[in-house]
C-alpha cells in the first residue's frame, strides 16, 4: 500500500473501518506531480505543468474554440453515455485521416470519455483484475500507477524503457512473457515523463514483442494512450498510432486506443476524450458489445460526458480556420523542441552535470543528474533559480510546452548550475 495511503488511514483511526479495502488504497499524490508542481507556483520559470502557453504567458488556444463559446442551446442537452453521435462520428473520421494505416482495419467507433485520465479508469475497470497485471516501461505518468494498482487493486510490472537511446524492445517482450495467462500492456507515445516516440525501427521490435507473447498462448490488452498524438518533430518517428497494427495483430490480442481534444488541440479543460478497440477477426456485434460496455461504466460513474465540451468540439472540428490554427500552434512547440536540440549542441559541458534522456516528440524532455539526487536538485532550482521542474523516477521533467524560446537557454543553464551547487554542498 502506497505510504500516503497509509498516512490518510492512520489519520482516519477508527474510522477507516467504513472504507472498503479499495478506499483504503486511495490517495491523491500530495507528492507527486500536482504536489511538486504547487511548490513551483511562484516560480520565474515553471516547467512543471503538461499544458502548453504562447511567447506572452498566455494560453495556447485555436481560436476556433475559443470563439465557439456562443453555442446553441441544444448544447445544455444531456450527451448520452456514448456520447453524441456527430461527435463520433467526425473523430472516427478524424482518427483515419490521421492514421493511413487503418484504412481497411475494422474497429469500434469511439465512446466518448471524460478525457484520457477517464479513459484509462474505464480500461482498468473493464478489463483488470486483482489477479492481472499491468506491464508499463519504468518511466511512466505516475496516475497509472493510482488508477490501476490503487483503484483497482492491479498488479504492475515495469521493464526498461531505453536501451542504447532506443526503446528497449526486448525488456517489453521478457515482461510479457512472465508467468500469467493475461496481461495489460499501456504503451504511451509521445511518452510522458520523457517526450519520446517509437522510430519507425521501434515499432517494429515493438509489435513483434507482443506477437511473441500472444502467440505463447497470452491474452494481451494493449491499451494505446495517445494523448499527445501527433506531436512529433522528427523524421524517422512513427508518426501514427500503433493501433493499427495491434487491431488486426490476433485473436488473442485487444486493441484499446485512447486519445482526445485535451493535448491535441490544446484544450486541456474541455474534458473531451475517446476510447476506441479492436481485435483480430472482431465482428460488428462484438464491437457493438464492447462500446455497450465502456457506455455503460461511463453511465454508472458520471452518466455522460460534458455536452459543452461535445458540442464545442464539433463545431471546433468544422470551423475552416482549424487546421490552420492547429499548425501554428504545433510551430510554437516545435520551434521550442529544436532550440533545446541547439542549447544542448553548443553547450557540451552540460553533459559534466546530467544525461539528456531520449526525446524527440511531445511536451516534455527528462534530464538524469550525474552523481546527484534529482530530488535535491529540483528544491535547489525553486529555492536557488525560481525554476519549476518535475521528478519522477530519478529524472528531472522539463516542461517546454510551457516555458518561452527567450527563457530555454536560463532554463538549461540554471539545471546545470543547481546540480554543481548540489554536488559542491551549496546551497
Amino acid at each position: 500500500m502506497n505510504k500516503q495511503a497509509k498516512a490518510l488511514n492512520s489519520t482516519l483511526g477508527d474510522a477507516v473501518a467504513f472504507l472498503s479495502s479499495r478506499g483504503k488504497r486511495m490517495y491523491f499524490p500530495y507528492g507527486g506531480i500536482l504536489g511538486q508542481s504547487a511548490e513551483a507556483r511562484a516560480c520565474k520559470v515553471n516547467a512543471t505543468i503538461g499544458m502548453a502557453f504562447e511567447e506572452d504567458g498566455s494560453p495556447l488556444v485555436l481560436d476556433c474554440f475559443r470563439k465557439g463559446i456562443n453555442l446553441n442551446s441544444k448544447s445544455f442537452l444531456y450527451a448520452g453515455s456514448f456520447g453524441l453521435p456527430q461527435l463520433r462520428k467526425v473523430w472516427k473520421d478524424m482518427e483515419l485521416k490521421k492514421n493511413p494505416s487503418l484504412k481497411g482495419v475494422k474497429f469500434s467507433d469511439p465512446v466518448v470519455t471524460n478525457a484520457l485520465t477517464h479513459g484509462l479508469r474505464i480500461v482498468a475497470e473493464l478489463f483488470a483484475d486483482s489477479k492481472d497485471e499491468l506491464v508499463a516501461p519504468d518511466l511512466f505518468w505516475d496516475n497509472y500507477e493510482l488508477i490501476f494498482q490503487e483503484a483497482v487493486g492491479c498488479k504492475m510490472r515495469t521493464f526498461n524503457t531505453f536501451l542504447n537511446g532506443a526503446f528497449d524492445a526486448s525488456a517489453l517482450e521478457k515482461a510479457l512473457l512472465q508467468p500469467g495467462e493475461k496481461k495489460l500492456l499501456i504503451l504511451n507515445f509521445p511518452n510522458n515523463p520523457t517526450g519520446y516516440t517509437a522510430t519507425n525501427e521501434d515499432a517494429v521490435k515493438i509489435v513483434s514483442a507482443v506477437k511473441a507473447a500472444s502467440d505463447a498462448g497470452k491474452k494481451v490488452v494493449v491499451i494505446l494512450d495517445d494523448a499527445y498524438f501527433g506531436l512529433v518533430y522528427e523524421k524517422g518517428v512513427h508518426n501514427e498510432s500503433l493501433f493499427a497494427e495491434f487491431a488486426t495483430l490476433s485473436e488473442n490480442v485487444l486493441a484499446v486506443k485512447l486519445d482526445g481534444t485535451t493535448k491535441e488541440d490544446y484544450v486541456w479543460g474541455l474534458r473531451v476524450g475517446f476510447i476506441s478497440f479492436a481485435f483480430k477477426g472482431a465482428s460488428d456485434e462484438q464491437l457493438k458489445a464492447l462500446e455497450a460496455k465502456a457506455a455503460g461504466n461511463v453511465r454508472s460513474a458520471v452518466s455522460n460526458i460534458t455536452s459543452l465540451g461535445q458540442h464545442l468540439a464539433v463545431e471546433a472540428f468544422s470551423d475552416k480556420g482549424y487546421a490552420k490554427e492547429k499548425k501554428a500552434k504545433y510551430a510554437v512547440l516545435r520551434a521550442r523542441y529544436r532550440e533545446i536540440r541547439r542549447i544542448l549542441k553548443k553547450n557540451p559541458k552540460y553533459a559534466e552535470s546530467f544525461e539528456a534522456m531520449p526525446f524527440n516528440s511531445g511536451y516534455f524532455m527528462c534530464v538524469k543528474p550525474k552523481g546527484v539526487d534529482a530530488e535535491a536538485v529540483r528544491k535547489r532550482l525553486i529555492e536557488g533559480y525560481s525554476t519549476g521542474t518535475i521528478v519522477l523516477s530519478g529524472l528531472i521533467r522539463l516542461a517546454f510546452s510551457t516555458v518561452p524560446l527567450e527563457k530555454l537557454t536560463a532554463l538549461f543553464a540554471s539545471v546545470d548550475s543547481a546540480i554543481r551547487d548540489v554536488k559542491g554542498g551549496r546551497r
